[in-house]
C-alpha cells in the first residue's frame, strides 16, 4: 500500500462543512479497517492493570502490598486487612494538538495538520467503546481551543472537527505547546490517557509540564514530521521561509550544509524522544512519507507485547 494512501484530503480552511463532515468519515473508515480486528482492547495497552480505583477490604494476606493496608477496619476487627482495588474501565482521554503555522506544510502525500488530524482519529477509534470519553485542547500560538471530554460518536466527531478546522495563528505567531499542556494540567482531570500531538520543532520549553501531566496520566507522545524537517534536498539556491515568525532567509544548500542539517535535526529528535522518556511515556513517530497506519499498528504492537498482552 502507497504511505498514507488512505488519508484523505484535510485542508482546515479550504472545506465546507458537508466536504470536511465526508472527509473525516473516509478517514474514520480507513482507521477502522486496518485496525479492527487487530489490536482490540486493553486501550494502547497503557491502562493500569491491577486497578486504579479503591474497592473493598480483605484480610491480609502474605505478599500483598503493605502500602494498601486498610487502617480503620484493621482496627476496627484487630486484624490486619487490605483495601482492593478494582481497575478504572471508563477511560478518560485527552488530545492536546499543536495547530500552530509550522503543522500546515508537507511535502509527499499530505500535510502534516493533516496527519495529526489521522493520528487523533487512530487514538479515537483505539480507545472508543464502554463509555470511554475524549476530550481535545488544540493550541495554535495565541489561542487555546477547548472540548470538554465526554462519550458518544457524535462528541468523538466533533474533537475531531475541532481539530481539524482550529486555524493556525496570526502571521508572526509562534507555537506554544507548553500552553496545552499546562491547559490540560489545571483544572486537574481524572486519571486517563494523555496524547500529546506535535512536530516538536523548537525549544523544547514543555517538559516541566509535561512531567506533571505524566504524574498523574498515562502519557503517549505523537510525533508528526515530512522528510524536510530532518533532511534538505540538493537543489541549490532556495529561498526558505520560516513559517510561525515569517523570516525570511535565502540560502544555497550545499553538502556540508545537508550534512550538518541532518546532523542537527536527528539530534533534536532525539532529544524529544530522550525529554518525553525521561517524563515517563513513549512516541509515537509518523512521517507524511510513510504508511501512517502501517506504523500505527506496530507501535501499538510493540506496546501490547511490552505490556505482556496476547
Amino acid at each position: 500500500m502507497a504511505a498514507n494512501s488512505d488519508l484523505p484530503s484535510l485542508g482546515a480552511g479550504l472545506l465546507e462543512e458537508p466536504q470536511l463532515t465526508a472527509a473525516l468519515k473516509t478517514l474514520e473508515i480507513a482507521v477502522r479497517r486496518k485496525l479492527d480486528g487487530v489490536l482490540q482492547g486493553e486501550h494502547l495497552g497503557l491502562i493500569p492493570g491491577p486497578g486504579s480505583e479503591p474497592g473493598e477490604a480483605r484480610p491480609y494476606q502474605p505478599g500483598d502490598d503493605i502500602r494498601r493496608m486498610e487502617w480503620s477496619v484493621t482496627a476496627r476487627t484487630t486484624q490486619p486487612h487490605v483495601r482492593q482495588m478494582v481497575a478504572d474501565r471508563e477511560l478518560e482521554t485527552w488530545l492536546v494538538v499543536d495547530a500552530s503555522a509550522s503543522l500546515d506544510f508537507g511535502t509527499v502525500n499530505c500535510t502534516k495538520r493533516e496527519l495529526a488530524v489521522a493520528a487523533a482519529a487512530a487514538i479515537v477509534h483505539l480507545t472508543s467503546g464502554g463509555g470511554n470519553r475524549h476530550g481535545a485542547i488544540v493550541v495554535t500560538g495565541d489561542q487555546v481551543v477547548r472540548v470538554p471530554a465526554r462519550a458518544g460518536r457524535v462528541h468523538a466527531q466533533q474533537v475531531l472537527t475541532t481539530i481539524a478546522t482550529t486555524t493556525r495563528g496570526a502571521p508572526g505567531v509562534r507555537g506554544d505547546l507548553d500552553a496545552g499542556i499546562e491547559a490540560l494540567r489545571r483544572p486537574q482531570r481524572r486519571h486517563g490517557l494523555a496524547v500529546v500531538i506535535s512536530d516538536f520543532l523548537g525549544p523544547i520549553t514543555w517538559e516541566r509540564s509535561l512531567r506533571a501531566i505524566a504524574a498523574h496520566h498515562d502519557l503517549l507522545a505523537v510525533e508528526v514530521l515530512d522528510p524536510r524537517d530532518v533532511e534538505l534536498p540538493p537543489i541549490g539556491e532556495v529561498r526558505l521561509a520560516d513559517a510561525e515568525s515569517g523570516e525570511v532567509r535565502e540560502v544555497t544548500i550545499t553538502d556540508r550544509l545537508r550534512h550538518d542539517f541532518s546532523v542537527a535535526a536527528q539530534a533534536h529528535q532525539d532529544k524529544v524522544a530522550r525529554t518525553v522518556r525521561t517524563c515517563g511515556g513513549p512516541v509515537l513517530s509518523l512521517r507524511t512519507d510513510r504508511d501512517w497506519l502501517t506504523d500505527v499498528v506496530k507501535f501499538v504492537g510493540r506496546r501490547r507485547r511490552a505490556a505482556g498482552v496476547r
